[in-house]
């Protein structure tokens, strides 16, 4: 059943120069959101904040926003959108704490935006070996820790699907912020994970179906990537980038911000050091980090990593590899794993294709492999 007035909520920032803070002031003089698209002219110039012009280009254009909004309620009927307005219990508690917050925003999939714990998690897209190891290893241990909590990024390429698919691996709930309307996934190479976040979490957007990708809409999502959290850790970031500017967005709410400490001299993690170094985030290094900055208690005993050479199924020559790996203790190229093993190329490639599979072996940049702990 769809929130009574879900159309004027939807509508009402569809109006020209009407954005989120504006929208909730208009709510707020005009006692309910359904009067905005009735009340005149004169009524409208005297809310603090609106004027002649604003007035005009509400009049102007609030049939048009509702005749969009009536669209977009039967793309949310026929794909059973799951819709968040402002003014109910089910809206983030977290997220309605911010002055730009949406007034209405569209989940795919089934979560409690209102459960203990959520954190985001961002950075780059180009993210370095590195910088995806340390991520996996974090979330590993929030969830070998007894965290059960949803990780929040923004399904783009880099430390994001990093985050997303290392969620998905531990058994983690996770929410993907698309910049999109819920009908586009873009990049479209993570619509498999995409489909997989529906399942254990939510796709989460503010924009209404068919919106065309634009720059600005990245940045605007950002606010509800730091918004849904409690902390925002920044994994790996260049000096400028989105990543920064999520960091400075959940600053602005008064939410705690933590860095991962990268090598003197990694573009990559020039970023994160500077965080650090300002003192603009809390550096981390592990989830116990994580847990003292937000205040969590561990609440299981930790779980020591998988020990991969007693897992049942794996050929000789499968045991072989990983034997190599877990001796060597850091990536491989495969042309060293060949002539180690003395396995030819061909087919030592479809091999660690099947400890991948397996869950074993994971692929970095260079043709590199290495165990997947």
């Amino acid at each position: 059943m769809m929130p009574e007035g879900l159309q004027y909520y939807i509508a009402v920032e569809l109006i020209p120069s009407i954005g989120s803070i504006l929208a909730k002031r208009l709510i707020a003089y005009c006692g309910n959101v359904e009067t905005i698209f009735t009340a005149s002219h004169t009524a409208l110039q005297k809310i603090p904040g609106i004027g002649s012009i604003l007035a005009h280009e509400i009049v102007s254009h609030r049939a048009a926003a509702l005749k969009r909004a009536e669209r977009e309620l039967l793309f949310i009927e026929e794909y059973k959108i799951k819709t968040y307005c402002y003014s109910s219990p089910e809206y983030s508690e977290l997220l309605r704490q911010c002055e730009d917050a949406p007034v209405v925003f569209f989940a795919k999939g089934d979560i409690d935006f209102n459960r203990t714990k959520f954190l985001s998690i961002v950075g780059t897209r180009n993210a370095t070996a590195y910088g995806r190891m340390v991520c996996e290893k974090i979330i590993g241990q929030l969830a070998e820790r007894g965290h059960r909590l949803a990780i929040v990024s923004g399904l783009a390429y880099g430390i994001d699907i990093c985050a997303h698919r290392a969620a998905l691996q531990n058994n983690l709930d996770t929410v993907a912020v698309m910049a999109t309307g819920l009908n586009t996934i873009y990049p479209s190479a993570h619509t498999a994970t995409a489909r997989q976040i529906v399942e254990h979490g939510a796709l989460v957007s503010d924009f209404v179906s068919d919106t065309k990708i634009d720059p600005k809409n990245f940045l605007k999502r950002n606010r509800i990537i730091a918004g849904l959290s409690a902390g925002t850790l920044v994994v790996e970031s260049h000096l400028k980038g989105g990543a920064l500017i999520t960091a400075e967005i959940a600053t602005s709410y008064n939410r705690e911000v933590m860095a991962v400490p990268g090598r003197i001299g990694d573009a990559a993690s020039e970023g994160c050091n500077a965080l650090v170094r300002k003192s603009n985030a809390a550096m981390v290094e592990s989830a116990a980090d994580v847990e003292n900055v937000l205040n969590w208690e561990q609440t299981v005993a930790s779980v020591p990593a998988k020990q991969l050479l007693l897992f049942d199924g794996l050929t000789a020559e499968e045991q072989q590899i990983v034997a190599l790996l877990r001796e060597h203790g850091a990536p491989e190229e495969i042309g060293t794993l060949s002539y180690r093993t003395n396995i030819p190329t061909g087919r030592l490639s479809s091999l660690l294709f099947e400890l991948e599979l397996k869950g074993a072996v994971k692929t970095l940049p260079g043709n590199q492999y290495m165990l997947k702990t």
